[in-house]
């Protein structure tokens, strides 16, 4: 009984791995991808059929994320998206092919809600908030107007660690947002943003 419990712990700690550092589970090796998928499957399924969500073919879902979306709100992926532990997801989301999304990170698509493009990696702790409170100074924050007007990030960006992305605005196709940048304008095609607020830096194709 001592090596069966050994193996069953190691394969709990195993699924604690791949939940932090989901990137892993797509270079499994044959031994692991068969329990793996099957695991996957089984949260997967439970998600789906507690929440508005619809996940693409051969994604990995970290049981420790949270993912919430409501008729109206959804979340879709495309396929073989990644949600790593600990991030917080609620619709209106959508997000395209080979997107990941590392732990602890923040989306939430407000009404209008949150687009990513194709093969964008959003790293840890990074936030995504398409809604904003009014600031006016005739009535407390409490009872300020929400408004919404959505986040759109194109294909193959970087969203670094701990960065911000505000309300209403787009990341352009290949873009770089560095870590901790506050970004509260629209980024062009290829460039690189970093600081509070974020600003151009660099260019992509001239690196």
């Amino acid at each position: 009984m001592g090596p069966m419990r050994d193996l069953a712990a190691l394969r709990e700690q195993h699924q604690r791995r791949l939940s932090w550092m989901p990137w892993l589970y797509f270079a499994l090796k044959p031994r692991h991808r068969a329990w793996a998928e099957a695991w996957q499957a089984e949260v997967q399924a439970r998600l789906q059929a507690q929440e508005t969500v619809r996940l693409g073919a051969g994604c990995f879902i970290a049981p420790e994320a949270a993912l919430f979306g409501e008729p109206g709100r959804g979340i879709v992926t495309g396929d073989r998206c990644a949600v790593a532990a600990q991030a917080f997801l609620h619709g209106p989301l959508t997000l395209g092919d080979d997107v990941s999304i590392n732990a602890g990170a923040r989306l939430d698509g407000g009404r209008k809600g949150i687009t990513v493009g194709d093969g964008t990696r959003i790293a840890s702790g990074a936030v995504l908030y398409a809604f904003d409170h009014g600031i006016r100074p005739d009535r407390p924050v409490r009872d300020q107007p929400v408004r919404s007007r959505g986040i759109r990030l194109g294909a193959d960006v970087w969203i670094g660690a701990n960065a911000g992305v505000t309300d209403g605005v787009t990341v352009g196709d290949h873009a770089v947002v560095a870590m901790g940048a506050v970004v509260t304008r629209d980024v062009p095609d290829w460039a690189i943003v970093a600081g509070v607020p974020a600003v151009v830096v660099g260019d992509r194709r001239e690196r």
